[in-house]
């Protein structure tokens, strides 16, 4: 059986539910809304963080229906996140699929995010818990906050911890999110919520460099923006950080080090060179290192069916599509 096939099945009713819940938070809400949410949340995606959720809150025997509640809450900010994201970017399709924006004014597709970081956040305090509520608010401030700073002091800022920090921000907050809510709600000791959390922050990391590394390697079609569509917006990822360190003298390298980005007839060229170049291996082994760091935090829990299909997820995401 394929293995990505084998992780999200052993969770695939729990995933229903965590859609049907999504999907009834727009009951009784104006149709437009309905039929926007609707449109999102079944234009695909694999549940990555809701799996997870699912996967540590059954491993630790967290309560079945509060851990509905928590997945569906925390992919709810996510999907609230996304529609912000495409409106600030201008993106017109995701998934190969019309985003909002691309069929509703500015104004309305805000208020849909908005509508939504609601109902999510309704949804995190439906699970009684201080805690789980705490790092929620904590997560959303932690992606809005990286989102005013990509805007405003990111652009062709070549500094390895400013990209880490960005990455963090954007997406290993929501998958240690994703690790540590059901943690906290599970009769886990204070070590294994700890583990957890560490597990979905590593996680999150890994799988933000693999979306870097697709975002050279890919090509148009599958990924539904240019080739090396970052650094086209001026943002420096990590195969860019490998390719500066290796390549210092080049001229587009030295102008790009000094926080000038590429001319636009040039761009072109540089992605070409980075794409072919080792910064895209070196770029891989780190997301490795992370996924590496992330599976040894489940080596203090008993074998069993749950850790085994984390494992391979972990696996899964620094392998996918290279």
């Amino acid at each position: 059986m394929n293995t990505s096939v084998s992780i999200f099945a052993q969770v695939q009713a729990d995933i229903q539910a965590v859609e049907d819940l999504m999907l009834a938070q727009t009951h009784e809400q104006h149709r437009d809304l309905q039929a926007a949410l609707e449109l999102i949340v079944k234009s695909g995606g694999k549940r990555i963080r809701p799996t997870i959720s699912l996967l540590i809150g059954q491993m630790l025997n967290a309560p079945h229906e509060k851990l509905i509640t928590i997945a569906a809450a925390i992919e709810l900010l996510h999907t609230a996140t996304l529609i912000h994201d495409d409106l600030i970017d201008g993106s017109l399709l995701r998934r190969g699929m019309p985003t909002l924006n691309s069929q509703w004014s500015p104004g309305s597709t805000v208020l849909t995010g908005d509508f939504i970081f609601a109902r999510a956040a309704k949804l995190a305090a439906d699970s009684d818990s201080i805690p789980v509520m705490k790092i929620f608010s904590q997560t959303l401030s932690t992606i809005v906050n990286g989102e005013i700073t990509q805007l405003f002091s990111a652009r062709c800022q070549v500094d390895r911890e400013s990209y880490y920090r960005r990455i963090y921000s954007k997406t290993a907050s929501l998958f240690e999110i994703s690790a540590w809510s059901p943690a906290l709600i599970s009769p886990a000791d204070e070590t294994t919520i700890d583990a957890m959390r560490k597990f979905g922050y590593n996680i999150g990391m890994a799988f933000q460099i693999i979306d870097d590394i697709l975002d050279f390697t890919g090509d148009q079609e599958t990924i539904g923006k240019p080739v090396g569509n970052d650094l086209r917006q001026g943002l420096v990822t990590l195969p860019t950080l490998y390719y500066i360190e290796d390549h210092p003298e080049e001229p587009d390298i030295l102008k790009l080090s000094q926080g000038n980005c590429p001319d636009f007839e040039r761009v072109d060229h540089l992605v070409n060179q980075i794409r072919t170049s080792e910064a895209i291996r070196k770029a891989h082994q780190e997301a490795c290192q992370y996924a590496e760091r992330a599976l040894g935090y489940l080596q203090t829990q008993t074998d069993c069916s749950e850790r085994r299909s984390l494992e391979n997820l972990a696996n899964f995401i620094v392998d996918r599509d290279l």
